[in-house]
């Protein structure tokens, strides 16, 4: 399952990835906005993404759209198990996949094209973790962190 959200700032681009995910036939749930409110705040969004997201953190994926993309990213890396990233390129989004098993895309709607942003996610979700060991190790850090270790 892949969960949207998205703030005033990234909805449009939400509505048209949402679209284009439809037609690849992804299994996606949009959990907001559902409509354009321009005094709504992100980290409404971020929690609710990453907390679907944390549920089954191996197998589900979130993409979050704001402004810069990293507001969202703050607010969803508040939740265990989750791991957010900025995608703000192709090289940079795969990268997070295979390298930190990252489970949480942020997309800055402010500075990505339609046709960008779309690279960015079809890459995002094709690639898989490494399962390299000095990846694992660093996970396994992370984790400690993530329980206060």
């Amino acid at each position: 399952m892949v969960y949207l959200g998205a703030d005033h700032r990234g909805f449009n681009l939400k509505e048209k990835i949402k679209k284009y995910l439809q037609n690849l036939d992804y299994k996606i749930v949009d959990l907001g906005n559902k409509i354009f409110n321009s005094k709504d705040d992100y980290p409404d969004f971020g929690k609710k993404v990453a907390g679907k997201v944390s549920k089954n953190s191996a197998k589900d994926k979130g993409i979050l759209f704001c402004g810069s993309g990293s507001g969202m990213a703050i607010a969803a890396n508040k939740v265990k198990e989750i791991r957010a990233v900025l995608g703000f390129n192709e090289k940079a989004a795969k990268m997070s996949r295979e390298h930190n098993d990252a489970n949480v895309l942020c997309l800055p709607a402010d500075f990505l094209s339609l046709s960008k942003a779309k690279k960015i996610v079809k890459i995002w979700l094709e690639t898989h973790f490494s399962k390299e060991k000095r990846h694992i190790r660093r996970l396994k850090k992370i984790k400690r962190i993530e329980i206060g270790k």
